[in-house]
């Protein structure tokens, strides 16, 4: 028998933790002496590991004294059950965090964009795509490139790139956005245009497409640093990692591209 001093040099825990795990139930001692010492079994050291190990998979103190009575199977789905929870959670955190950095970027704007988001001058390849132009409400984009992957599919062409969205109106409305959702495809058929090569300024943004307007924000920021760069085109959002890709809205990957000419 073990001293609840020895014990918990023992179970790397401390004396008030096993006294207050006793007070719940969860784990008490083989004996209380007459002096009201209480004395630990060396097998206790075994339910305390896993009392430890359920408190770290983030289950309640009031959860783990049933959860230690459980069949390995029914306790296998207790923690199914927790893993979805926990994945929920880390989707809350990152929200929380995406909320943060906007705040955040409201308050000291310009530091926290270039810190974000890495701009950049690039020559872009020429592409083969096939698109659909459409005036449209913005809840109506997924039906959009829906619309546009099955018109594909009828042509007998094949998608062999990124797909993108080209932002064709003179102003941007929420209600009625002139946009083109394009492909990139490989197949012959007459309505299929190449976009030749061009000089784009350019940037990534990692996340929710909500958080979009922060990487053109970025891209104005640095063309107004920039005057010998003039935007001579309309912007493309490229869907790099689309949501047919990642399992989670903050593994999106989207590429803001305004073609642009520098000026003499």
């Amino acid at each position: 028998m073990f001293t609840i001093g020895e014990f918990s040099k023992l179970g790397r825990i401390s004396p008030r933790m096993l006294r207050y795990y006793d007070a719940m139930g969860l784990l008490r001692p083989t004996r209380i002496g007459e002096n009201g010492y209480r004395y630990y079994e060396a097998a206790q050291l075994e339910t305390l590991a896993e009392i430890e190990t359920l408190k770290d998979y983030g289950f309640a103190l009031s959860e783990i004294g049933e959860l230690l009575t459980l069949s390995g199977q029914e306790l296998a789905v207790r923690l199914h059950r927790r893993r979805l929870a926990a994945y929920d959670e880390i989707y809350t955190l990152r929200k929380k965090l995406r909320q943060m950095e906007d705040a955040m970027m409201k308050m000291e704007k310009c530091n926290l964009l270039k810190d974000q988001y890495h701009v950049i001058v690039m020559e872009t390849p020429a592409q083969r795509v096939y698109g659909i132009r459409r005036k449209i409400n913005i809840s109506e984009t997924g039906d959009l490139f829906e619309e546009l992957y099955k018109k594909v599919d009828e042509l007998g062409l094949t998608r062999c790139g990124a797909a993108q969205q080209v932002y064709l109106g003179e102003e941007f409305s929420y209600e009625s956005m002139d946009i083109e959702a394009q492909v990139e495809v490989s197949g012959e058929h007459p309505d299929v245009k190449v976009i030749p090569a061009r000089l784009c300024v350019a940037t990534t943004h990692i996340g929710p497409f909500e958080g979009l307007h922060n990487a053109y924000d970025a891209i104005c920021s640095w063309l107004a640093e920039h005057p010998e760069y003039k935007v001579i085109g309309p912007s493309v959002e490229r869907y790099l990692k689309d949501v047919d890709m990642v399992k989670d809205e903050e593994e999106l990957e989207t590429g803001i591209l305004f073609p642009v000419q520098k000026l003499q």
